[in-house]
């Protein structure tokens, strides 16, 4: 039996602790957000055309439909845990969407036929994992972030030929894993391109398609941002707002950097908005929160325009009012999860009425280690919860010591167990 007095011993009775906890929770949140139970975990999760794409550590893709939960296509192929998804289409520049695009553990980069399920391409991309994907549609370029440190650019033109993606180009500046990707086209031969990485560094670059018999994209570091103690794991641009975030398997929290406003979440245990992208020596606001923020959704950058910035950090919904730059204010906090939530995104949800009108309300989507997808209600989210009447104090006569109050045994079914706890 092991001596109560070890380290070994306090990280079992730590990790026994902290499971029974979640267990609890797992009982207590399982009708919460109508969840959706998945195979596996999802590792991302993107809404395309109303139904829920998840990149899964099953080594597949799925399609859900989210109204009911079923499943209605899975995409197989991978050899190792899906990490992202993108879309293209079959018809450039159509906006039909009809190609899927996954990344993978497996080093490659899929394409896929949204109709008819079929593989259209498998590329050999990176020397390492391949960790996420990124399309600047009017450029029909792919972009692609590795733990290899690379960031590649892959030609769509001509992606429903069947051939590997033509290499454009790459960035290979950043000295640790590439975490996150995102961007903006500025006209059809120049964009602004946004990196992350695993130790916090964002880096702003200009990019130029040089011409010739095989045009590749010329990237021009322009800034260097390192706001982030900590990695950095997303990035939402729009309405010339850039918003990241990123995590650690330690307690921290969310860094939110508004770059013009741009935001970014990270686990350093604050949120951190900077006005000004010019304005470097300016230091950022900051949003301090209790545990490591693995994803944001600022519905500032949606079709919503609203001001509200929505992370998830844990396993709790966090919701801010943004509208104040300077002051942001927390108005929510939802126990949404048993497992720390890993995705949120905006789900438009339709439905029709029994007067034959559709009806449009947005909801948000939220994805997490517990192996759940769960839908909530945005109005709901908006309107703070009621405080909780603390219950009064019970006052509890202690019973009288005995002998085996004194003399804690363990059974020899829960040596057993203890030791296999040690062993794993």
């Amino acid at each position: 039996m092991a001596n109560p007095e070890t380290p070994e011993f306090l990280v079992a009775e730590a990790q026994l602790v902290l499971g029974e906890a979640r267990r609890q929770k797992s009982e207590r949140t399982k009708n919460l957000g109508e969840p959706i139970q998945l195979p596996g975990k999802a590792l991302a999760i993107q809404i395309h055309k109303g139904y829920a794409w998840v990149a899964e550590n099953t080594t597949v893709a799925r399609k859900i439909e989210l109204q009911t939960g079923n499943t209605l296509q899975i995409y197989r192929g991978h050899t190792g845990p899906v990490t992202s998804v993108a879309f293209w289409d079959k018809n450039p520049s159509s906006g039909d969407g009809g190609i899927l695009i996954t990344g993978s553990w497996d080093k490659t980069i899929k394409l896929w036929d949204t109709d008819t399920k079929a593989l259209i391409s498998s590329t050999d991309a990176h020397s390492d994992f391949v960790k996420c994907l990124f399309v600047i549609p009017s450029l029909r370029l792919l972009v692609s972030g590795s733990s290899d440190k690379i960031v590649r650019f892959w030609d769509l033109s001509d992606a429903m030929s069947g051939k590997p993606l033509t290499s454009m180009g790459s960035i290979s500046a950043h000295t640790r894993p590439i975490s996150c990707i995102d961007g903006v086209a500025l006209s059809d031969t120049s964009a602004v391109l946004y990196t992350a990485d695993s130790m916090g560094a964002i880096k702003t670059w200009d990019l130029v398609k040089e011409g010739g018999e095989a045009p590749r994209w010329k990237s021009t570091l322009k800034s260097e941002m390192n706001h982030h103690r900590t990695g950095v794991n997303e990035m939402r641009f729009g309405r010339g707002q850039l918003w990241t975030g990123n995590d650690t398997p330690l307690l921290y929290s969310s860094l939110l950097t508004f770059l013009s406003l741009s935001l970014s979440a990270s686990s350093d245990d604050t949120a951190q908005v900077l006005a000004d992208l010019t304005s470097t020596g300016k230091p950022p606001v900051s949003i301090t929160h209790p545990t490591a923020v693995r994803c944001i959704l600022p519905l500032s950058v949606t079709d919503l325009a609203e001001p509200y910035l929505i992370t998830g950090a844990g396993d709790v919904i966090r919701v801010y009012d943004v509208s104040s730059i300077q002051e942001p204010e927390l108005i929510n906090e939802i126990d949404a999860h048993w497992y720390d939530v890993t995705a949120l995104d905006l789900w438009i949800r339709k439905t029709v009425g029994a007067d034959g009108k559709t009806r449009v309300e947005p909801w948000v989507v939220s994805t997490s280690l517990d192996g759940t997808i769960r839908k909530w209600r945005l109005a709901e989210l908006l309107t703070p919860s009621p405080p909780s009447r603390p219950e009064p104090p019970k006052v509890v006569k202690p019973a009288p010591a005995t002998k085996a109050d004194s003399e804690f045994e363990m059974t020899e079914e829960e040596e057993r167990e203890l030791a296999e706890l040690l062993d794993d």
